[in-house]
């Protein structure tokens, strides 16, 4: 065994490339779009290595053109989870003895197969099966997964560091253990960086891991499956388990080795995981780690001396970049009515620019929302706005589901601040504002940070210093993530450590070292150089 004192230089965000017209990226991009559209793969559940079909059989359809059938995927039942878990078990001994170094060469051979061959594999089943465009896509699947592995990476040499103090006559050591047992992860339909970052992280530290996929987000998972397996993860130590949340729940949640729950997905969930797991807390032979990373209800406040524009660009990017499917989205917004007619003004032109429709077509801005039980629920708070004496539905509005999930760019004026649009999470092209008397702002940023349970991002649109320092401040607990002069969205692995708290989570920070430290169960070693050989203190002379 090499002894060697391993050291990773600290890593730079991948690059993102733009797909230009008449761009390398953009032809290969399109010709592996093109490819995948015409290849219908029969997607099997994978366990230890193993390919499994049960012939429970589910479709997987393109949001924005819902009849062509992209693939199939089997679903796993009682028998293949308790198989996952089990082999989830069986993989732990050996993959959390190997060096941490190969542990970490794993992870930075993935990131760097995703910039050499699966960069445009991982986008196009991106852009195909959550209908995602190309800058979305790259900015997700490409560039923060790539990130996430080699961070990641960094990250656990830098906890591996971290030792104490020893003295002449001692030697104190730490061990920084997996966890004993082994991890869930439950990952959501929307990032395909933060499926492969829920599975991976904790694998990277040592721990083995049963995936549980979004059912709507099966397709990208499967391509991240091939790429575990060629970066070298040995087979049981991420295993792939499409399968209904209850079934999954039922069993792995109740399982006495169930060492941790790696979560992102909807509040209501999270919540009900967590009953469950307390329910259960006697079986388990460890408190089992639980993270997660939920709702939001993302706002922009606005101040009398913000930019125009800059409010403008970071309402629309903020609010309908992936049809808002994003638990960062700006979803509702407080403007001042000295600066309401001339914003409400450039974003009608804005949006009148903003094309929607399949994101093969590079052009368009807006795809389709992911299936049909989001739409029919987002148009439904559209409904409830378009018949209420409180709301005005002032730009879009508009649906069409009989070729895709197509939902126009919706703006919401609102007359009364506790509007249910400005309250509960929509998950998708909505957002409401609320305009309110300049010298109300101190009220506002009370009015805002009461108003929602969540507290993931927030946004402060504002160029007087002292307005900006009060904000920050008043806003404290509102958002996990604040930003100035900017969009609450688009945190980037190792500059804006991402998760908030209240509703939105318990605030572990993916894409930072606070995250792995989660994964890890720490062991003390003290070693006596040279023992005392009686009892006796000199005290006692």
């Amino acid at each position: 065994m090499s002894n060697s004192l391993y050291a990773l230089s600290a890593p730079e965000n991948e690059p993102i490339l733009d797909y230009a017209p008449g761009s390398p990226e953009r032809e290969r991009l399109e010709a592996e779009l093109r490819r995948q559209v015409h290849d219908s793969l029969d997607i099997p559940v994978i366990i230890a290595g193993e390919e499994i079909r049960t012939g429970d059989i589910t479709e997987v359809m393109m949001p924005h053109r819902r009849e062509h059938v992209l693939a199939s995927y089997h679903k796993a039942g009682e028998k293949e989870i308790r198989l996952a878990i089990q082999a989830a078990l069986d993989a732990k001994s050996d993959w959390e003895a190997l060096p941490w170094m190969d542990r970490a060469a794993i992870a930075l051979k993935a990131a760097q197969l995703i910039t050499v061959k699966y960069r445009y594999i991982l986008n196009a089943a991106t852009m195909l099966g959550q209908s995602k465009n190309a800058f979305q896509a790259e900015i997700d699947s490409a560039c923060e997964l790539a990130d996430f592995l080699r961070f990641n990476a960094f990250y656990m040499s830098e906890i591996y560091q971290n030792q104490p103090v020893s003295t002449p006559d001692i030697i104190n050591r730490l061990e920084y253990r997996a966890l004993e047992g082994y991890v869930l992860a439950v990952t959501p339909f929307n990032f395909t960086a933060i499926a492969g970052n829920l599975c991976s992280a904790p694998a990277l530290m040592g721990n083995t891991v049963v995936w549980k996929p979004a059912s709507t987000a099966v397709y990208s998972g499967y391509h991240l499956m091939q790429l575990f397996k060629e970066a070298g993860f040995p087979d049981g130590v991420i295993n792939f388990v499409p399968c209904s949340g209850a079934d999954m729940g039922q069993l792995a949640l109740q399982d006495p080795n169930l060492a941790g729950v790696h979560f992102t997905g909807s509040t209501a969930v999270f919540q009900g995981m967590w009953r469950d797991i307390g329910a259960n807390i006697e079986t388990y032979r460890s408190y089992p780690r639980i993270v997660g990373e939920t709702g939001g209800k993302d706002f922009v406040v606005a101040h009398a001396s913000a930019d125009l524009d800059a409010l403008c660009t970071g309402l629309i990017r903020g609010a309908f970049e992936y049809q808002g499917q994003k638990c960062s989205a700006a979803s509702r917004a407080y403007v001042p009515a000295s600066l309401w007619p001339r914003l409400k003004e450039k974003m009608g032109t804005a949006l009148e620019d903003v094309t929607m429709g399949d994101p093969r077509n590079f052009g368009n801005l807006i795809n389709a929302v992911i299936d049909q039980t989001s739409y029919d629920r987002i148009m439904g708070y559209i409904e409830t706005a378009a018949t209420s004496e409180k709301a005005d539905v002032i730009f879009g509005g508009t649906g069409d589901d009989s070729d895709g999930y197509f939902i126009s760019p919706t703006v919401i004026q609102v007359s009364d601040p506790h509007f249910v649009t400005m309250v509960e999470e929509i998950f998708g092209p909505v957002l409401s504002i609320y305009v309110y008397e300049d010298a109300a702002f101190v009220e506002i940023l009370e009015l805002c940070d009461q108003t929602s349970p969540y507290a993931l991002t927030g946004a402060v649109f504002a160029q007087d210093r002292q307005v900006v320092a009060y904000a920050e401040n008043r806003l404290r607990h509102a958002a996990g993530n604040f930003y100035i002069n900017d969009k609450p969205t688009g945190a980037v692995v190792g500059q804006q450590p991402f998760g908030g708290a209240r509703a939105s989570g318990t605030n572990d920070k993916a894409g930072s070292i606070f995250n792995l430290l989660r994964w890890t169960s720490v062991r003390t070693l003290k070693e006596n150089l040279v023992p005392p050989t009686h009892y006796r203190y000199p005290f006692m002379q």
